[in-house]
């Protein structure tokens, strides 16, 4: 009897302090952000605010503080303090997105009035202004050329000026192309566009061009395309690279088979930013490139438009006709801002190293 009453387990009940605690629901930062919004309404309508910015920032501290509290209350101060960070994180990404989401419903709903087959694929030639009609497809070809031009002169150089930075680089030279790349970084691009107009057109006497504007915007890209790719490059293990050399494959050989196909999604993505970066550009268009209302296939000769200098001609015209023109340009341009950003992403996914578990 004593020892089958010794070899029975004994539950012993959670003793105050130990790992065993309460705990709060699942849905309970889902209930305090729906009291938040409806806390921040009713306190910014009480108080005579009719901005719902106003009221989303009241939502936002209330969900903080209302989370900390019950948090502390409940759980205890230290899982509190968790908590109120991952409710800080959620808020900065909220306030993040909100405008976006906005910006994107503004340029989609203003910008579908005018956008359709015939605005696509026709110019402004012989439509005035302030007349209903016309259309993008001379800013749209522009933006083609003077991108495209801007990436085939600046992605190479800035993936071969990142590749000598990491896997070569040491020294005076890799510090001096260092801080002339930082220099480069926050440059105005109205600064780009004066460089390539007093070198370009003033002393070697070339007139207004797409590709003129194509090397302001190169100049602007080349350092994010250096800063970008430099930092996956980094990400890729060293220990990749050592098993290559071990096996007696020149280091050239290893970077171009084994560290760019690694770092291959970061590149495109970087690349990608950097396309991002100057398509909404119009200073370097506006002073090197001049604006046309014509179709002007050749980048090297001639005035050409662009998506930005098209949305910024008809805004500043004024009409209604001229802006609804300028809101359907700018969805165009966003729309083709994205689908470089998935073509890139699908060559990225494709060019990718396999992996097998």
């Amino acid at each position: 009897m004593s020892h089958a009453i010794q070899d029975r387990p004994v539950s012993v009940a959670p003793r105050p302090g130990s790992l065993s605690h309460a705990r709060l629901p699942r849905w309970t930062p889902a209930a305090i952000a729906a009291g938040s919004i409806a806390g921040g309404i009713g306190i910014g309508l009480a108080a005579g605010w009719h901005s719902k910015v106003q009221w989303g920032l009241i939502a936002a501290l209330l969900f903080v503080l209302v989370t900390f509290a019950v948090t502390t209350k409940v759980e205890g101060s230290r899982q509190a303090k968790d908590r109120v960070a991952t409710s800080l994180i959620w808020v900065s990404f909220v306030l993040a997105v909100v405008p976006l989401l906005s910006l994107a419903w503004v340029t989609i709903s203003k910008g579908m009035d005018v956008l359709d087959g015939y605005f696509l694929t026709h110019s402004m030639n012989g439509v005035l202004d302030a007349e209903a009609g016309g259309g993008v497809y001379h800013a749209l070809l522009g933006t083609i050329e003077q991108v495209g031009i801007a990436t085939l002169i600046a992605a190479p150089i800035g993936l071969l000026t990142a590749v000598y930075l990491v896997e070569y680089g040491g020294g005076k030279l890799a510090q001096a192309v260092t801080f002339f790349v930082d220099v480069m970084t926050g440059i105005p691009s109205i600064v780009a566009g004066l460089f390539i107009l007093a070198t370009w057109n003033l002393m070697l006497g070339f007139g207004p061009s797409g590709f003129a504007g194509a090397m302001a915007l190169a100049i602007l890209m080349m350092p994010v395309v250096v800063r970008s790719t430099e930092e996956m490059l980094k990400l890729v293990p060293n220990e990749l690279r050592e098993a290559s050399l071990a096996l007696g494959i020149p280091k050239w050989r290893t970077i171009l088979k084994v560290v760019l196909p690694t770092a291959i999604g970061g590149i495109t993505t970087g690349v990608m930013l950097a396309v991002a970066r100057i398509t909404g550009e119009t200073a370097p268009v506006l002073l090197l490139v001049f604006g046309t209302k014509l179709i002007n296939p050749n980048p090297f000769e001639g005035a050409q438009s662009s998506l930005p200098l098209y949305v910024y001609e008809q805004y500043a015209v004024g009409t209604d006709a001229a802006v609804a023109r300028a809101w359907a340009a700018a969805l165009v341009l966003i729309a083709f801002v994205m689908i470089l950003n998935l073509v890139a992403r699908g060559i990225a996914r494709w060019k990718a190293p396999k992996t097998s578990r």
